[in-house]
């Protein structure tokens, strides 16, 4: 099946998009001066996703996914990296893996330390305080993900389609390499409405008003021996990190 091909959110309306229709879809020139960066020092984030761990809690039994995970709070544009932690969610938006305390290796020093790492993040999270209208601290989540064929399907979403239990989350593709599959789908959580389409070129952004859509991607297939998609995906909540309390 011929992918479904991506129309891109004008950069300028992307805060617009947010509110009004649940999403924004940034094409990777976009994104790159969003964050004030050059594509090639988004690229050299890239090769860190080569040195990803494997995820050890997917219940499913499956050994598709790699990951690392690190935490951070966002300050208007100064980013924060906190102590390393658990990444938690509750059952009610992740029916597989939710209520589980799951410690991933930690991002690479080395690429939190390039510049396009922090750039990228912190211009995000500007772009969600802009929808939202407001200067509040977020409490920023990053996993890298690799979902590979080895075993002859990967799924990226193994949960289906679902919210995060956060204000925000972006979905950024790496890499797509040898594999077919992997389409993005983005539904009104409340109404009739959808969308669908696959994300093929590196710093292609999903940005997501998560209160009001679901999402998920479709699993992928080799086209060869074996095949993998990279993604970063990250997350912004106000008040405090998903499993602490919010101050009243």
């Amino acid at each position: 099946m011929k992918p479904f091909n991506p129309i891109y959110t004008p950069r300028a309306q992307a805060a617009e998009a947010l509110r009004t229709q649940g999403y924004a879809l940034l094409s990777p020139q976009d994104v790159a001066a969003l964050a004030g960066v050059s594509r090639d020092a988004l690229d050299a984030l890239a090769p860190s996703w080569n040195a990803l761990e494997p995820d050890q809690y997917l219940k499913d039994g499956g050994r598709y996914r790699r990951r690392r995970h690190s935490c951070f709070v966002q300050e208007g544009d100064r980013l924060t990296q906190t102590t390393h932690r658990a990444h938690w969610q509750p059952l009610e938006y992740n029916a597989l893996h939710g209520g589980m305390h799951r410690l991933f290796e930690p991002v690479m020093p080395a690429t939190v330390a390039q510049p396009a790492w922090p750039a990228l993040i912190a211009a995000i999270g500007q772009l969600c305080s802009a929808a939202r209208d407001s200067n509040q601290p977020w409490y920023v989540e990053a996993h890298q993900f690799r979902i590979d064929t080895a075993d002859g399907i990967g799924r990226p979403t193994p949960e289906g389609a679902h919210r995060d239990g956060v204000d925000f989350v972006a979905v950024i593709l790496v890499a797509r390499d040898q594999v077919k599959g992997g389409e993005t789908r983005v539904f009104e959580a409340d109404g009739p409405n959808g969308k669908r389409f696959t994300m093929t070129e590196p710093w292609t952004l999903l940005l997501l008003d998560d209160a009001t859509v679901i999402h998920e991607s479709t699993p992928i297939q080799p086209l060869h021996v074996y095949g993998h998609r990279d993604t970063l995906v990250l997350t912004w909540r106000a008040g405090a990190f998903q499993g602490e309390e919010k101050p009243l």
